[in-house]
């Protein structure tokens, strides 16, 4: 019974969501895309000729977005999860954390990526400090790969939620690039603990 009431409030919440109905207009999987498009338009982040991975990214929202504004660039989307084929897109199915999907991400770049991107998170349990520390492990995972992979100049953008593992995460920010930036979009959830992070320049 209360499995059945969450599961309707949820339903109504996702058919009040101007961000759902809006991404159905303009053709994107997931409502998601607008909190990149934010970061994009405050941040200029995204041109032509651009190598971008996009960690985590089924539904593949983000890497839809990308495939329209960095034309004739490399985008590579990993995820666990199948993802429906996206124009321009060379997709990896698998875990990010395994050596192996890394190194076949690797493959695919002929000298550093210009952008690694991240809005993982992980299964929720629904206790809100156990999901925000393992959905931090991943991006502290994230943001070392990166750190392996960007050109000096690239960026890193990650989901990051407000929680115990919130400083620790900028501190490694801090330590690995030149500019650290945490912004929360209009079109994140008010409810939401997530923001993003936003990191530039390697050291």
């Amino acid at each position: 019974m209360k499995k059945n009431k969450i599961s309707k409030n949820w339903v109504n919440k996702q058919r009040r969501d101007i961000y759902v109905r809006q991404s159905k207009v303009d053709g994107y999987r997931a409502r998601s895309v607008y909190k990149l498009i934010e970061i994009d338009e405050k941040f200029k982040i995204f041109k032509g000729g651009m190598s971008v991975i996009d960690i985590g990214a089924a539904p593949g929202s983000w890497s839809q977005y990308v495939s329209k504004n960095v034309k004739s660039g490399k985008i590579i989307s990993v995820d666990i999860k199948e993802i429906q084929q996206i124009p321009n897109v060379i997709q990896i199915k698998g875990d990010f954390t395994e050596t192996n999907i890394q190194d076949q991400i690797k493959s695919f770049l002929k000298k550093g990526s210009d952008v690694v991107m991240s809005d993982m998170a992980i299964n929720t349990t629904g206790i809100k400090n156990i999901d925000a520390i393992q959905t931090g492990e991943l991006c502290k995972e994230a943001m070392v790969f990166s750190s392996d992979v960007l050109s000096k100049k690239g960026y890193f953008i990650s989901k990051i939620f407000m929680g115990s593992t919130f400083n620790e995460i900028v501190a490694l920010g801090k330590k690995l690039f030149k500019e650290v930036k945490v912004f929360k979009p209009k079109s994140s959830r008010k409810d939401s603990k997530e923001s993003f992070i936003i990191c530039k320049n390697l050291r």
